[in-house]
This record gives C-alpha cells, sequence and structure tokens, in this order.
C-alpha cells in the first residue's frame, strides 16, 4: 500500500507521494483520466528517483484518496486540475518542476506549461495528442460496470487496460489485477473515479495553445498505442516549438515495466 500524505490545496485535499532526495530536481507526474497515482508505478518511481531526480505522484481529484465530487458534475477542468499540480508543488515548497503529464493530462500539463510557465522547468508529454486526429479504434469493454460492486470494477479495468494495450507484448494480467485491486482499494468514490474525468470541462490554457509553450518538451510515444497512434506523437511533436519525439519500442498507450528503461533513460536527459 501507498504511504501517501494528505496536503491542503486551495480548498481540496490531495494525496501525494514523495521519491528521492528533495535537494534532486522536482519531477511532477500526472496521471491521466481517472487514473490515481498507483498507476505511475513505485518501482517506476524509484528507477526515476534514482536517476537523481526528487519524485512526486499525486491522486488527482476524483482519484485515489483526493477529494471526490458530485458523480456526473464535477464542475471542475482542465484548469482547476491544472492549477492544483501549482498549489501542490506550493504546498511541498517547489518552485519549480519538471511536469509529466500522461493521456488525458497532457492536457493538464499544457495548461501548467502555457499559464504558469514560471514554474516549470520542462514538460514530457507521454501518450497524448493535439487532439486534431482521429482516435484510434479501440476494443473497450461495452458495458460499464456497477461501482457498487468492486470486483466488476477490477475486472473492467483490466479489460481495459488490455484494450489499451492493443497489440503491444507488453501486457501482464497478473500485474496489472494486482495494481487494479490495490487501486480500487482505496479509492474513495469509485463512481466518481469512473465517470467524472469524463464529464470535465476541457477547456484549455487562457494563454494559448500548444504553439504557446516556450519550455523544453520531450514527447513520449508508444509505438503501437491503439488509442493514439504514432501520427499523434509526430503531429504533438511538429505543434510545439523545439519539441524532441522519443518513440517507445513495441509499448502500448501505457509505460509498461519492458519500456521502463528506455522512459526513465530519455526522461533523465530531458530533465539533466
Amino acid at each position: 500500500m501507498s504511504h501517501d500524505h494528505p496536503y491542503a490545496v486551495h480548498g481540496i485535499t490531495l494525496h501525494a507521494e514523495t521519491f528521492g532526495d528533495p535537494a534532486d530536481p522536482a519531477v511532477l507526474l500526472i496521471h491521466g483520466a481517472c487514473a490515481s497515482m498507483l498507476w505511475w508505478e513505485e518501482e517506476l518511481c524509484r528507477r526515476i528517483a534514482a536517476a537523481g531526480r526528487y519524485v512526486i505522484r499525486y491522486d488527482q481529484r476524483d482519484t485515489g484518496r483526493s477529494s471526490s465530487f458530485p458523480v456526473g458534475e464535477p464542475g471542475y477542468g482542465l484548469r482547476d486540475l491544472a492549477a492544483d499540480a501549482v498549489g501542490l508543488l506550493d504546498a511541498l515548497g517547489i518552485d519549480r518542476a519538471h511536469v509529466v503529464g500522461r493521456s488525458m493530462s497532457g492536457g493538464v500539463a499544457l495548461v501548467v506549461g502555457v499559464d504558469h510557465p514560471e514554474r516549470v522547468r520542462s514538460l514530457t508529454l507521454v501518450s497524448t495528442t493535439t487532439g486534431e486526429l482521429p482516435m484510434g479504434t479501440v476494443d473497450v469493454p461495452e458495458q460499464e460496470p456497477d461501482p457498487a460492486d468492486p470486483g466488476a470494477v477490477v475486472d473492467h479495468v483490466v479489460a481495459l487496460t488490455r484494450a489499451y494495450a492493443g497489440t503491444s507484448p507488453h501486457f501482464d494480467e497478473d500485474v496489472t489485477r494486482a495494481l487494479v485491486t490495490a487501486d480500487v482499494a482505496r479509492t474513495r468514490d469509485l463512481a466518481a473515479t469512473l465517470g467524472n474525468h469524463y464529464a470535465l470541462d476541457y477547456a484549455g490554457p487562457r494563454g494559448g495553445g500548444w504553439e504557446a509553450l516556450r519550455v523544453p518538451t520531450l514527447v513520449v510515444q508508444g509505438e503501437l498505442d491503439p488509442v493514439f497512434p504514432p501520427a499523434h506523437g509526430e503531429a504533438l511533436r511538429d505543434a510545439i516549438p523545439g519539441a524532441r519525439l522519443v518513440v517507445l519500442a513495441q509499448s502500448g498507450h501505457d509505460v509498461l515495466e519492458p519500456a521502463w528503461d528506455p522512459f526513465v533513460a530519455a526522461l533523465a536527459e530531458h530533465t539533466s
């Protein structure tokens, strides 16, 4: 179980966990839709910390142990999630961080980078999109699980993760089931977690779009990502001034353990 701590961030509670030496450059990991901090796996965080980084992972609103909101009516948007990220840095006493946003939270990282550039040393955008290309075809489970049945939720999320892996050989059902089971067990409100990130306001930065980014940016793309196929990573690289693209061989939408070494190496180089 994660040894996380609660932090008060402008009226809500965010649970976060840190790894490494606070004197090292900070790396703030922001996960995608409906996913708690556990999806930045503990061993992955330790490997990043071993590269000389102070790693922060946290539960966004409506995930894990952080504050939850009315089901179907979260009342917040990407800008609020970006303000949460900045507020967490404040709570931790961190002036500037290397910000890593995965999937949906590529949008959160974009808002942080454009509207709060003074807090950002660099951006890393993992498995995300400019939003201008069509999504790929993913065979996701058709029926939503009953949030009152934790076992059904576990089965559903495992099936979803398998679908997001596509044809990647990296998916391991036993590893995934253990992670999902731990995540479901520590989630404050499963109904809110399953739905609210799909109901939030997706308004982007006030200061412009991808072209407005002025911080060093790394784009990480899975070679076999069925959600955002490789053209999405290329479009993202081309949309951001000076951005660099790294393609993870044989990876799907998630960065699973067989891809951790190249991912950590790319992140360490980018944040050096």
